[in-house]
């Protein structure tokens, strides 16, 4: 079962990389850095690329089974002022969007840091609601799949209620505390799922002397763990399929 996907603030494909590993295809990316389409071209050649989320839609991108994307975290990030979903950068979320509901995907994944769930979470499951669509979200971290460091994120997995069948809660009027969780909410559960990697490259933080050693370390810094998203792409592969083999729907808990 090959899905096609569609990336929203595709970076240096981390999103890209963990989905085709799970083994989807990619259809298209959008991304607004010019050094990070660098990268985009170098490894997907093939792939047509766009610039601005607020240029792209149902009129230039081709339909897709898949939508994922982190959209920008630096108006959630505790390091930043904390304008929340109404700050320039972090409000691309309603780009975000505007295209699944234009784009209408079975699966849409998205990413940001943890303090989305103290600023905003509740409209980002809103706004998905008021499309029809269900959501999942729980904090996974790259260590929860092995990786010698932490680098908890939200992942929010939304799919309309006919791909599962299990109901579009009205997140709307509801907290985020009331929303499901995905996967097992044990992190060391989880961690025995993957043996430990027993090395990373290292990474300094000096630039000097070294080519687009800046654009480098930003690249990583905002570039989500691509081994995290295949651990999800895989469950809702293997959901979907054990689905359709039944003859029911499932649900990704």
């Amino acid at each position: 079962m090959s899905f096609s996907v569609g990336s929203l603030f595709a970076g240096i494909g981390g999103f890209d990389l963990g989905v085709e590993r799970a083994g989807c295809r990619i259809e298209w990316q959008v991304e607004i850095d010019p050094w990070c389409r660098k990268v985009l071209a170098k490894h997907w050649p093939e792939v047509p690329r766009y610039e601005d989320v607020k240029e792209v839609g149902a009129h230039n991108l081709n339909p897709v089974d898949w939508i994922v994307g982190g959209f920008p975290c630096q108006d959630l990030s505790t390091a930043g002022k904390q304008e929340g979903l109404s700050g320039d950068r972090s409000g691309l979320w309603w780009q975000m969007r505007r295209i699944i509901g234009e784009l209408r995907p079975e699966i849409v994944i998205v990413e940001n840091v943890p303090n989305l769930i103290n600023l905003g979470i509740e409209h980002v499951l809103g706004s998905l609601a008021e499309l029809g669509y269900d959501a999942e979200w729980d904090i996974v971290s790259a260590q929860d799949i092995g990786a010698p460091h932490l680098r908890k994120r939200v992942w929010i997995v939304a799919h309309p209620e006919s791909v599962f069948g299990d109901g579009c809660n009205d997140y709307a009027e509801h907290s985020q505390t009331t929303s499901r969780k995905f996967g097992r909410s044990d992190s060391s559960a989880r961690r025995g799922d993957s043996p430990r990697w027993t090395t990373e490259p290292a990474m300094g933080r000096m630039a000097h002397g070294i080519p687009d050693r800046v654009d480098r370390l930003k690249g990583l810094g905002n570039a989500v763990v691509p081994q995290v998203v295949e651990w999800i792409a895989r469950q809702i592969i293997y959901y979907s399929a054990k689905g359709e083999r039944s003859g029911t729907s499932k649900t990704l808990v």
